[in-house]
């Protein structure tokens, strides 16, 4: 039967891959294999659920896919009741310093929920959570002007139980004041509360005078909020927080070998918290190069207390993989998946477009002996490539009514090229 996918989503899918990046909804009408790394993950989110931890390294090549398993794994997390947050890491955003800081802002601005999907989903939780409270109580007979009260206290008895944690005293102080300022209509304490748990106080005194609150959110202690937000979203219902970190190459190409140790070591910390238990219902994914990890120079095997934790065995290194480790590395997409993925782009631009494309087994088997025809390209091409050139070939014919598709295939000046591109290779086909 056939799947009707809404013009929304077409065009978002359609859009990214053009544009060679990964498309933020719709992902189910293209993810074709990866099944064990994805049945690993799903077992993650069970454990995590129950309470415990995950950490774990998405490792490919530059345009292999790993930014679009991470974006899988984001909406497969949130259909499953658990709140999620993405952040790419940049010069700016990193781990550690003022860079540790702006990634955790990122976070908490893209904090997200099966009904607020696209991010800014704080607020709305808190309200969920309030008027959830309030239901709960209604339904035992609860009413009247006792009401208020009734929600403050069982709001407190949540809360409270979170000051065992560092910083968890501040924390339900101030998801107290928003629920005062909830109940007055103070929309300006509201924004203030919204703000602090954001970390978008620069100062302790700005942060007293708004709040009454004396801390604030830092450089060094975001990491702590992490773990209470975690806390904090399986207490008011929802199974746990999960952090999806892509481009973690940058922290490799930070030339500063303090500060690129600096963020070594605090991703040891975050790794050995997870770990050990001290991170309840939280999972970290990072994405990142296989140069990021292995390289002994710059990379994470450079930091000896990182490489001794995650060095695979050598039966992984004979071709075993090894699905409980830190580290899952996404393994080339088969030429069958390959083929089913040219499929599905084909019906999602056929309905988009509402045309008939004149491709069938024959043409995408032709399609794909020519792209996999040049030298170098078995090894080296990658899905992303693919897609955007594909694409641009089904856009000629749909725009050329006498476009004839062997003559296009045959007659274009279709290459592979390697280029360099920061200690990796990645490939690239054109028309």
């Amino acid at each position: 039967m056939r799947v009707i996918i809404p013009k929304r989503i077409s065009t978002a899918v359609l859009g990214a891959l053009q544009a060679g990046v990964v498309p933020r909804i719709g992902l189910e009408y293209l993810a074709v294999g990866r099944k064990k790394e994805i049945e690993t993950v799903l077992r993650d989110l069970e454990e995590l659920s129950g309470g415990a931890g995950a950490f774990r390294f998405i490792v490919g090549r530059y345009g292999s896919g790993k930014s679009f398993f991470l974006q899988a794994l984001r909406n497969y997390a949130m259909d499953r009741d658990f709140v999620v947050a993405d952040a790419d890491l940049s010069p700016e955003k990193r781990l550690s310093g003022s860079g540790g800081l702006r990634t955790y802002r990122e976070l908490t601005q893209r904090l997200s929920t099966k009904l607020r999907p696209e991010g800014g989903a704080l607020e709305a939780m808190l309200q969920k959570w309030i008027g959830g409270i309030q239901q709960e109580l209604r339904n035992e007979g609860e009413d009247g002007g006792d009401l208020a009260s009734k929600v403050e206290w069982k709001m407190f008895q949540i809360v409270s139980t979170m000051e065992d944690f560092a910083h968890g005293f501040d924390f339900a102080r101030v998801v107290a004041a928003y629920y005062r300022a909830f109940l007055r209509g103070d929309d300006e304490k509201k924004r203030n509360a919204v703000r602090w748990l954001r970390g978008e106080y620069a100062t302790r005194t700005e942060a007293r005078a708004a709040l009454g609150v004396g801390e604030i959110i830092t450089d060094e202690n975001w990491y702590d909020y992490i773990k209470l937000f975690a806390v904090f979203s399986a207490k008011i219902g929802y199974r746990g927080l999960l952090l999806f970190i892509d481009e973690c190459v940058n922290l490799y190409k930070i030339s500063n070998r303090q500060s690129r140790e600096n963020n070594y070591e605090k991703l040891l910390s975050l790794f050995n918290d997870v770990m050990q238990g001290k991170a309840r219902h939280l999972g970290i994914y990072l994405g990142g190069t296989p140069q990021f990890v292995e390289d002994a120079r710059r990379g994470l095997y450079s930091y000896a207390a990182l490489k001794s934790r995650l060095s695979e065995n050598r039966f992984v290194r004979q071709g075993y993989p090894d699905f409980t480790g830190p580290i899952l590395r996404l393994a080339r997409l088969s030429h069958e998946e390959i083929f089913v993925l040219l499929e599905r782009i084909t019906e999602i631009h056929a309905q988009h477009y509402d045309w008939t494309p004149p491709l069938g087994e024959e043409e995408l088997t032709a399609f794909m002996e020519l792209v996999f025809a040049s030298p170098g390209a078995a090894e080296f091409i990658t899905p992303r490539e693919i897609t955007r050139d594909f694409l641009g070939l089904l856009n000629l014919l749909k725009d050329d009514d006498g476009a004839d598709f062997y003559r296009v295939i045959k007659g274009g000046d279709f290459s592979f090229r390697r280029k360099g591109h920061d200690d990796d290779l990645y490939t690239e086909f054109e028309f």
